[in-house]
């Protein structure tokens, strides 16, 4: 990608973001916004990533997303008050015969878009490591500390 690409935001940049916020695909908006026709599916996918992070159209999407929970006036309290509701439905929900039929994958789903809007998801990975300090003389090699 040239500097002038990268260091501006474009008019197909801009096509890439309004597309995206529309459809929520990243390579269904590449192909609208860029020729695309002789491009692999990888491709595509890379480059549509590359978009993403580019601070222009992140930027550009953050400005289409505020506007859209700000015109449909959706705050986080609402999603998850929603979700909660689907959770308890899905956990009460009754069949056609009158036989409790908890949907636990529903329930689990909803729970989990929860967990997603208040950055919950996020797996945390523990690293220990020890370190060892060997003194001048104590092992002349690698091999004699670690066998020590």
């Amino acid at each position: 990608m040239s500097s002038k690409a990268a260091g501006s935001f474009t008019p197909k940049k801009e096509a890439f973001a309004m597309k995206h916020h529309e459809c929520g695909c990243a390579s269904e908006a590449y192909r609208f916004a860029y020729n695309a026709e002789k491009m692999s599916a990888a491709t595509i996918q890379r480059k549509a990533s590359e978009l993403l992070k580019d601070g222009y159209v992140a930027a550009r999407l953050d400005e289409l997303r505020a506007a859209t929970r700000e015109k449909h006036q959706i705050t986080v309290d609402d999603l998850l008050a929603e979700l909660e509701e689907a959770r308890i439905a899905a956990l009460t929900a009754v069949g056609a015969t009158g036989n409790p039929t908890p949907q636990a994958s529903a329930a689990v789903s909803a729970t989990m878009g929860k967990a997603r809007l208040l950055g919950l998801d996020k797996q945390i990975i523990e690293q220990k490591t020890t370190s060892y300090v060997v003194a001048p003389g104590e092992a002349s090699s690698l091999e004699e500390w670690a066998n020590a």
